[in-house]
């Protein structure tokens, strides 16, 4: 697959080791950026660069904290803030000690207006005190494969031992658009509730065909980092940048190249392939993302398997292996 490289030579030079909150070193490199562009439904990478490299990664940290709050949470509950989030520094949407709000308003000033105030009021509602909804991020974070990311805080504020991977970020942001209330959230653009009204700050939804998310985010340490996602002819791109200059234009490229050179092909349980004779077909509806233009070979392997299969499906796009799946009779 095309790989966009933009390698950082300068910053792997100054790269830094600084020691996690659990007290492992956690290799960061000062300066460096990363980006990654990935199918949603089947994680297929399409383009990648760094994208392994431990970073931080600001206010896309709330897409974590979103995700929890949208899974675990009635959002028509009304609250009251509790003190801890009255006057979090950074970006804020003004909350107030005992102030009443609704979830939902929360976690709509969380994603739009990436309140920090926001942050720390839901992680103490879902979870009773800030340090409890941490744990619950990174066991959240391990469960989908996350597994170089550290969480220290609800809302992304800089911790030597807060970073994350853009393929990381990225599986967890994918994760985050299958659901429902999460997805209707990132894509509003102005959000009018009970108690508060908000644009959103992420530019891609106003200016680019078929956006649908997801989240911005810039510190000093951090650079500008955004989590952009769109969908087009029925394949949706996630894409990540994390300390890009232009993100937003940065972002748009990836994704403008995504759709230009790949496409989404589905394979249906009702579409019949002969293995050894016989009629058979995939017991689940699959796809997978393919470069436009390649010429597509099907092999269908005969041999039982103890699940009951009569064979293998293999699709090769020039010579190369891309899909294999076990085949069912269906006669």
């Amino acid at each position: 697959m095309y790989k966009h490289r933009i390698v950082a030579v300068a910053a792997a030079l100054c790269a830094l080791v600084v020691i996690s909150a659990a007290g492992a070193p956690v290799a960061m490199a000062e300066g460096g950026s990363a980006c990654i562009a990935m199918e949603l439904t089947t994680g297929a990478v399409i383009e990648e660069d760094n994208a392994d490299a431990e970073l931080p990664m600001a206010s896309t940290t709330k897409i974590m904290t979103a995700l929890l709050v949208c899974e675990d949470c009635d959002t028509d509950e009304v609250v009251c803030v509790p003190g801890e989030a009255a006057g979090v520094e950074g970006s804020s949407i003004y909350l107030k000690k005992g102030e009443e709000i609704d979830v939902r308003d929360l976690l709509y000033g969380l994603m739009l207006r990436s309140g920090n105030d926001a942050a720390t009021a839901l992680a103490i509602i879902h979870s009773g005190s800030v340090e409890k909804f941490v744990a619950g991020m990174n066991a959240r974070a391990k469960q989908l494969g996350a597994d170089n990311t550290n969480f220290c805080n609800p809302s992304g504020l800089p911790d030597a031992g807060h970073y994350t991977t853009a393929r990381d970020l990225c599986r967890i942001a994918c994760a985050a658009m299958k659901n429902e209330l999460f997805r209707k959230v990132v894509g509003t653009r102005i959000w009018k509730g009970r108690f508060r009204t908000y644009s959103n700050k992420n530019k891609l939804l106003y200016s680019y065909e078929g956006a649908t998310g997801v989240k911005t985010g810039y510190t000093v340490n951090a650079g500008r980092c955004l989590v952009s996602s769109a969908k087009r002819d029925g394949m949706e791109v996630v894409c990540v940048v994390l300390n890009h200059r232009d993100m937003y234009s940065d972002s748009a490229d990836m994704l403008d190249r995504a759709f230009e050179n790949y496409a989404l092909e589905r394979l249906t349980t009702d579409r019949v392939f002969i293995c050894g004779g016989r009629a058979c077909s995939l017991k689940t509806a699959r796809e997978l993302v393919v470069k436009r233009g390649a010429q597509l070979r099907f092999e269908c392997v005969p041999g039982s398997g103890e699940d009951g299969s009569c064979g293998r499906l293999n699709i090769f796009a020039e010579n190369d292996l891309i899909f294999a799946e076990n085949l069912y009779s269906i006669v």
